[in-house]
């Protein structure tokens, strides 16, 4: 992965993340150096939930107005405004129904029904 991804000096990096046997390996380089490291599967789902809130605050920051929509029109990557991050993985509407799939700022993952045009308030918009 390199898109959007910078060293300290701005020049590009990579980015890889790779099983290695029962532990997950996560290995950075770019033209400044190169950082290895290998953990547990639990401590890459830490790691992956700490750089989901960590983006989420940052994004947050851009856009200090709250913005409403209908459920209808949710987006995937919408944040719900709150004291916990709800983001939008999906929306399916059946007739009046809008069905939602959130995701967690944890990694968790659920499916809520709302009217279609009930007014669903966001912290930004994806």
């Amino acid at each position: 992965m390199t898109s959007g991804i910078e060293d300290r000096d701005g020049h590009a990096a990579t980015l890889e993340v790779t099983p290695v046997g029962t532990e997950v390996r996560v290995r950075g380089v770019s033209p400044s150096g190169e950082l290895a490291l290998v953990c547990t599967p639990a401590r890459a789902r830490e790691l992956a939930a700490a750089l989901a809130l960590a983006a989420d605050e940052a994004e947050s920051a851009w856009s200090a107005q709250p913005v409403t929509v209908r459920a209808r029109e949710l987006r995937r990557g919408d944040v719900r405004e709150g004291d916990r991050a709800m983001t939008v993985e999906g929306v399916r509407t059946d007739g009046t129904t809008a069905h939602v799939t959130w995701k967690s700022g944890a990694g968790r993952s659920w499916t809520q029904g709302y009217d279609a045009d009930a007014e669903i308030t966001l912290r930004r918009r994806g």
